[in-house]
């Protein structure tokens, strides 16, 4: 994926649904289909919904954690990744600071930067506050935490990671993950800040265990190992593939060590990867998955802006159609869209070295809330679509920047049939009017990319981030349909789907049943130096279960509904 520039502070990223089905073999224009796609048949898939909520939304945007309650939100997210922690520049920790990150032009702007104000010092009134009382001066924690403390009362089932990296603070990954002690010292850092909750005293609130039982997991964005392509002045070496994967080793060995030690919890770990395969290429596809529970995959940021006079393209195409302009505008590139980054996780991409291998069930699909614009586009003969352009959109008051625009700062031109329009190479919307020609989602495009990511067996969505929704939260909603129902359609296998579906069929679950089908003890018993791939049934302590993904040393019964074990009754 190109360089993605930031939204405010910056821009980045975002329970599986019971049941399977027989899903159609995800293919892209006609004479695309690798075939990897062809024999993706009968693959289970999920309804995962995980979405970002930006430390900086409680500013100008005053889009609060209340309003995660009041519009609706909460209830219908599994995982909120609070965005971003940021990484000492030498110590090579995580830590708090009350300071603003610099122009982002400036290869240090993230140095030392933070948000411990928004974090856990902002006060809420009453009426701005999750719970409807306002905060005390004598709290251990204000702010964002302890709204998020007040929202998990409501909603329980409701996970919220702490997002580390991002665009702006991705600078000191490679320096931290470089060594095994330096591994170490980052994870130790981030799990007793962050999960643990010792947090650094300031402005009266803080202190040991204070943000304690608020996060439940930690998302990596890392952005981008191996790469020059993240934001100027980041740091990268070629042994970031492999030190990657040893720090997502590290943190899973930790949060695991942690859990058992503190009532057999199970946290999470997740992480946005790239989209792009010259990204990809830096990470070991084949050996991450092991640690993670869910990869994020960024699957939007693919054209926009930045590409200057253009020509015009869909910022997440699922598929690439003719008029792409990747390899022009990047040389040596392999066209970027949503498909072929999907096949370079599973399947690999030998023209990169890619291996492929990730597990299908692990891997959501970005969904952006937001949109890439230009102006200055004729309307030619595709109404602003591979046009010249004279440069990024005009900056809109709340996204306040060029290029860029909040689906409710554009809610009267994507909802207009007047000035959307549909390319069916690419399976993506655009939009048109008066010269300005902007690339991102509506339900038509939303639907298209969840039927696909069905069709492969994915684990669901990634949001990125709740602060671009209207107050009816349309595009979530929208999302939350598509991707919590299967395919309503079986199109020929050798025919990409035309049209989306117009009646989505019955959401399925968000959650396990709670009773499962009770049958026999006819699996092998756990074996606990034993390795076990994704359905693999075993039986122990009286019940039956099985691997949802590979695991080894992880006993059935002690990690919760999130853990690698699926109860399937007692014997």
């Amino acid at each position: 994926m190109p360089v993605r520039r930031p939204l405010a502070a910056a821009l980045t990223t975002a329970t599986l649904a019971a049941g399977a089905l027989a899903a159609f073999a995800g293919l892209g224009p006609a004479g695309a289909a690798s075939a990897a796609d062809a024999q993706t048949v009968a693959a289970s898939t999920g309804g995962v919904k995980i979405a970002y909520y930006d430390q900086w939304s409680v500013y100008g945007n005053a889009f609060y954690p209340k309003h995660l309650d009041t519009r609706g939100i909460a209830g219908k997210l599994d995982v909120i990744n609070y965005s971003f922690g940021n990484i000492h520049p030498t110590d090579l920790t995580c830590f708090e600071a009350n300071k603003a990150a610099g122009d982002d032009n400036n290869a240090s702007a993230g140095d030392g930067a933070g948000d411990s104000y928004a974090d856990y010092q902002k006060s809420f009134s009453a009426a701005d506050s999750v719970s409807g009382v306002a905060d005390k001066w004598d709290q251990p924690i204000v702010g964002v935490f302890n709204q998020f403390k007040q929202l998990k009362a409501k909603y329980p089932k409701l996970k919220i990671n702490i997002s580390i990296g991002g665009w702006s603070y991705s600078k000191y990954f490679s320096d931290a993950a470089k060594s095994d002690a330096s591994r170490k010292k980052l994870v130790a850092s981030c799990i007793k800040q962050y999960i643990q909750g010792d947090l650094p005293v300031e402005g009266g609130y803080g202190g040991p265990g204070s943000a304690a039982d608020i996060f439940d997991g930690i998302d990596i964005d890392w952005e981008y190992p191996g790469s020059p392509d993240g934001h100027l002045g980041n740091h990268y070496a070629p042994e970031d593939k492999q030190n990657f994967t040893l720090l997502l080793a590290e943190f899973r060995k930790q949060l695991d060590a942690y859990g058992a030690a503190h009532g057999g919890k199970k946290y999470l770990l997740t992480a946005a990867m790239p989209a792009g395969q010259d990204k990809i290429k830096n990470i070991e596809t084949d050996k991450v998955g092991q640690y993670l529970d869910y990869a994020n995959v960024m699957t939007y940021d693919m054209h926009g802006g930045w590409d200057g006079d253009g020509p015009t393209y869909h910022q997440s195409p699922l598929y690439s159609g003719a008029n792409d302009p990747t390899d022009v505008i990047k040389p040596g590139t392999q066209k970027y869209s949503i498909a072929n980054a999907v096949d370079s996780w599973l399947d690999g991409n030998a023209a990169y070295g890619i291996a492929g291998g990730f597990p299908a069930n692990k891997l959501t699909l970005g969904y952006e809330f937001y949109y890439r614009g230009w102006k200055g586009v004729p309307a030619g003969s595709a109404n602003g679509l591979a046009q010249a352009a004279t440069g990024p959109s005009g900056a809109r008051p709340l996204s306040q920047q060029p290029g860029i625009a909040h689906y409710k700062e554009l809610g009267g031109i994507v909802d207009n049939a007047a000035t959307t329009f549909w390319d069916d190479q690419a399976k993506a919307s655009y939009f048109y009017k008066d010269g300005e020609f902007f690339t991102g989602l509506n339900q038509k495009s939303i639907q298209a990319r969840a039927d696909y990511a069905h069709s492969r067996g994915l684990a669901g969505a990634m949001m990125y981030s709740l602060l671009g929704l209207d107050d009816r939260t349309t595009l979530l909603n929208q999302i939350v349909t598509a991707v919590g129902s299967s395919p309503s359609s079986t199109p020929d296998p050798t025919t990409p789907p035309t049209t989306p579906p117009t009646t989505p069929p019955t959401t399925p679950p968000t959650t396990p049943p709670t009773t499962p089908p009770t049958t026999g003890c006819t699996a092998a018993a756990w074996d606990k130096g034993g390795t076990y791939t994704g359905g693999t049934q075993v039986s122990h302590k009286g019940h039956n279960w099985k691997a949802k993904w590979w695991t080894q040393g992880e006993e059935p019964g002690t990690t919760g509904e999130w853990g690698v074990w699926q109860d399937l009754g007692a014997c």
